[in-house]
């Protein structure tokens, strides 16, 4: 009786997955996962390997969808072009360096490991059980050295030569490289663990996550730190903020994230991938820094100035908006609002474009921006309204850099805190647009608002639209305020459907998000048609044959 409540009790111990029938044991004669293979195997792959935290279970969740446990493997497949990669996420849970390679699951990965490829492990977190016993038999020698012990394994009833973790991971970079493919080696995932203050996060200290940096250093191998990035990232969002990343119904729980918990640390491993220039640029859909944030420094106001009328005499097409608008050439990137200029007569009428990059409806009002260009507006301009790429940047959340606004279009605010330490109360993104028209209108002018452009991987027949929400707020805000509307989500994705995906991939400067002179130069195109479309076709009469 007593033995079997032990059994019981230690079962409970475990996290969730290692209670499933499923999961792998390190005997490998009771190793019961399958894994992924790249599913298109002509194209580079993104190998993981390693133990829960990158991949749970049967990477399903347990049933349970985003509030089960998962590994940062699952979600940071959709930061990829799986048209150029294959991420392929061969992580086992409940095992260690040591027994992901005696369980036999490394002799069926290597296989699939070929040149030009990318290995990206992560081990540690049961590293440091038991060397020897008869459930799991998993622990490692502590250290990077050269020691090794021979044992009897309880558990498989074989003798076996143990080593130190820094060995095994050499050992995997040796094999890696011998195939003609680049190892990167990443610290364990930071545990939730608060110091007294409820501030700080408890760090691994100097065992796993040191010693991983140690082999990495020595071998010249990529570092991806998820100990301290972690940390930083857990105490930027604060304690109440963690607790969401993890499943509600373990609140016990400090290793084995939600969905949402997951995805934060697939984003620190896409920062650590970028910042040591591991893949090529092209194969990122989406771009992190270690905090969370776009990678990509958000436009320098005091560099940009408002742009004036070049004859204030002329009625002005004047444009406000982020980076899809105006680009500037950055990184070979424009926005349709730097090629609009050709489809009209000039000598009739200015075109001013005073987007400017990594704004959101909230900050090109709070900075001030707006009140410079209101300044400008006369009676018989005509303002273009372009925001939402920016918009949905989490409130409090250090890496959305202040620039998310309020869901929906109501009169809902929250306060946030600027970095100076400043309160701020954040409007709805409905609030900001009916601001925008109503100060545009009281001066004469006359208003379109206009729904984003969408990502290069959101367009497909079969996809949901891209920015569903923010087009919807749009077209009310802008009916309820007498603007009126142009569907350029709908219109680009149209269009893009006609020309199929060679010709889409070759618009953009980046993985995802900003066109390149042709894309602007396509979407320009798509802004003059909805402007013939609209009723009364207010700009018609300076519109012209574009000479591109």
């Amino acid at each position: 009786m007593i033995r079997t409540l032990i059994a019981l009790l230690s079962l409970f111990a475990l996290p969730l997955t290692q209670a499933q029938t499923f999961t792998a044991s390190t005997d490998p004669a009771r190793a019961q996962v399958k894994l992924p293979e790249p599913a298109k195997p002509e194209l580079p792959s993104l190998i993981l390997i390693g133990d829960s935290t990158v991949r749970n279970g049967q990477d399903d969740g347990q049933g349970k969808g985003a509030e089960g446990q998962w590994g940062w493997g699952n979600p940071i497949a959709a930061y990829f072009d799986t048209n150029k990669i294959n991420v392929v996420n061969r992580a086992v849970g409940g095992l260690s360096s040591r027994t992901y390679r005696s369980s036999g699951h490394w002799d069926r990965t290597k296989p699939f490991i070929k040149r030009g490829d990318w290995v990206v492990m992560q081990f540690g977190h049961n590293d440091a059980s038991p060397v020897n016993d008869n459930s799991r038999a998993r622990g490692v020698l502590r250290g990077t050295g050269s020691e090794k012990e021979d044992i009897d394994n309880q558990l498989t009833g074989k003798p076996e030569t143990v080593y130190t973790y820094g060995a095994y991971l050499r050992g995997y970079i040796a094999e890696i490289r011998a195939a003609g493919a680049t190892p990167v080696v990443c610290s364990p995932v930071i545990r939730k663990r608060w110091e007294a203050d409820g501030v700080k996060v408890t760090r691994a200290g100097g065992n796993f996550a040191a010693w991983a940096a140690e082999v990495a250093r020595q071998e010249s191998v990529a570092f991806i730190d998820l100990n301290e990035w972690g940390a930083l990232r857990y105490e930027a969002l604060g304690k109440a903020t963690v607790e969401k990343l993890f499943p509600a119904d373990t609140p016990q729980e400090t290793v084995h994230t939600n969905w949402l918990g997951a995805a934060v640390n697939a984003q620190l491993v896409i920062a650590g991938l970028i910042q040591n220039k591991v893949l090529p640029d092209a194969v990122y859909t989406r771009r992190f820094a270690p905090d969370g944030s776009d990678d990509r420094p958000v436009v320098d106001a005091r560099k940009v100035k408002v742009e004036a009328p070049r004859d204030p005499k002329l009625p002005s097409l004047v444009l406000i908006g982020d980076s899809t608008v105006r680009s500037g050439g950055q990184n070979g990137a424009y926005g349709w609002g730097e090629r609009l200029a050709p489809f009209f007569d000039t000598q009739r009428i200015n075109i001013v474009n005073n987007a400017i990059g990594g704004r959101s409806s909230r900050t090109f009002f709070t900075e001030g921006r707006w009140a410079s260009v209101l300044d400008q507006l006369k009676a018989g301009d005509t303002l273009l309204i372009q925001f939402g790429h920016n918009d949905g940047a989490r409130i409090g959340d250090p890496a959305g850099k202040n620039r998310g606004s309020v869901p929906g279009i109501g009169p809902e605010a929250v306060e946030d805190t600027r970095p100076d330490g400043s309160k701020e109360m954040v409007q709805s993104f409905g609030w900001y647009l009916a601001r925008y028209i109503n100060d545009a209108k009281a001066k004469g002018a006359h208003v379109v608002v206009l729904s984003p452009i969408p990502h290069k991987d959101r367009w497909q027949t079969g996809q949901p639209r891209d920015f569903e929400s923010y087009t919807a707020w749009g077209e009310q805000v802008a009916r309820e305020n007498g603007a009126q509307f142009i569907d350029l989500t709908m219109l680009v994705t149209e269009a893009y459907r006609v020309i199929g995906a060679e010709r889409v991939d070759a618009y953009f400067a980046d993985a995802r998000t900003h066109t390149n002179d042709a894309g602007a130069v396509f979407n320009a195109t798509r802004v003059v048609e909805g402007l013939k479309r609209l009723p009364g076709k207010p700009l018609q009469a300076y519109l012209r044959e574009p000479t591109l």
